[in-house]
């Protein structure tokens, strides 16, 4: 784009090509004709023509022509519709977790097609964990006869802090990330582009679009698991901060609260272990049927998770928080959450529970691979001159 000027026929092409492929993806199932198209876009319909023909050579668009009515007698040719052609690449969004690698198959317009999760040790290290994502979208691709080829973007979502450039620059959670190039590597697997991010980025990405805070600007995601991250949108953006650690509330303990979790959540002397989700899930289901001792474990998590959404409230203030990160058992901790809010904070946000749960993560990674789609095929170039405007 950078060799491209005010009138350059390729870029007024382009925009055509864009304002055109737009109305027909907002026109979703329904084909339109070249009368609504011409309407809808302000072009002229030879200009509508010329561009639907290039779009239909290039399998984004098909055309068919419009039924006849029952018992209407038609003179000429019958009118062609278009539609964009949804089907005409696939998009994945992959969550690479310490216990799991879970996928989501979607086509253009970003509906779901399938899902897959395997699980993963903990212990893994960074070539087996890539090995099994490298399975897990093979298994997924293959289960809906979708060939590695049709992958128009593949966005990722990672526990640690995530650099410009898609390398993860820190990542206590998984053995051997800190430094591995998470975007390059991928993007040799799968040979299309790759977007990565931070799990918690991902998430509050995810419940903006299709979950919790559908219509809400100014969001805060916690995932309160064992180590607990927070994802922020500000004005509808998402907030990454200077060097990509917004949001690491993890590192709170470390300012005179040096609990681990396997203390903070233990019921008796004994640290609690193994820490997985099944066995945090069981000490809150044991809270509320009355135990003492999972009581007093899960008011110290609760305890630690008022001190860190306290942070972020009182620096972002956030018209929604919302909680989710395990897969069950959080839905306790909201309305005391809200009730200690009140205390602390100069004005309370709402505090919701995740819509998605444990889909959350793999679903804001498609959400980036389909912002990256939408990014390539119906934005506007940037490029355009004060006259075109």
């Amino acid at each position: 784009m950078s060799g491209l000027v005010g009138g350059d026929p390729s870029l007024l092409r382009r925009i055509n090509s864009a304002v055109v492929l737009r109305a027909l993806r907002e026109a979703g199932r329904t084909p339109r004709s070249l009368t609504d198209l011409a309407g809808a876009t302000g072009l002229s319909r030879p200009t509508v023509e010329g561009v639907l023909d290039g779009l239909t050579r290039s399998g984004l668009v098909a055309a068919s022509e419009e039924p006849a009515t029952a018992g209407a007698r038609r003179l000429g040719r019958p009118a062609r519709r278009f539609r964009f052609r949804a089907e005409a690449g696939h998009l994945l969004g992959v969550e690479v977790g310490a216990h799991r690698v879970a996928a989501v198959l979607s086509d253009l317009a970003g509906r779901r097609l399938g899902t897959l999760a395997r699980e993963v040790s903990t212990a893994a290290s960074a070539e087996e964990r890539l090995a099994c994502t490298a399975e897990t979208a093979t298994e997924l691709l293959a289960a809906h006869s979708a060939p590695d080829a049709a992958l128009r973007a593949v966005g990722v979502a990672s526990p640690g802090i995530v650099g410009p450039d898609g390398s993860v620059r820190l990542g206590t959670a998984l053995p051997g990330w800190t430094g591995l190039p998470l975007r390059e590597r991928l993007g040799e697997m799968f040979g299309c582009p790759v977007q990565v991010e931070n799990d918690a980025n991902a998430a509050v990405l995810a419940e903006r679009w299709l979950g919790a805070a559908v219509g809400a600007d100014d969001v805060v995601m916690v995932l309160a698991g064992l180590s607990p991250g927070a994802g922020s949108l500000i004005g509808g953006r998402l907030h990454r901060g200077h060097g990509g650690a917004a949001g690491e509330i993890g590192a709170l303990h470390l300012l005179g609260r040096q609990a681990t979790p396997e203390r903070l959540l233990s019921t008796s002397v004994e640290p609690l272990v193994p820490l997985d989700e099944q066995a945090v899930a069981a000490v809150f289901a044991r809270a509320g049927a009355g135990d003492e001792g999972a009581a007093q474990a899960a008011e110290r998590f609760l305890d630690r998770l008022v001190h860190d959404v306290t942070a972020l409230v009182l620096a972002l203030d956030p018209e929604l928080v919302v909680i989710g990160g395990w897969a069950a058992g959080l839905d306790w901790v909201v309305q005391p959450l809200r009730a200690r809010l009140e205390r602390y904070c100069l004005r309370t946000p709402r505090v919701v529970a995740s819509v998605l749960g444990a889909a959350a993560v793999p679903l804001g990674a498609l959400r980036l691979a389909l912002d990256r789609v939408e990014e390539e095929l119906f934005a506007l170039p940037e490029r355009v001159s004060r006259q075109e405007r």
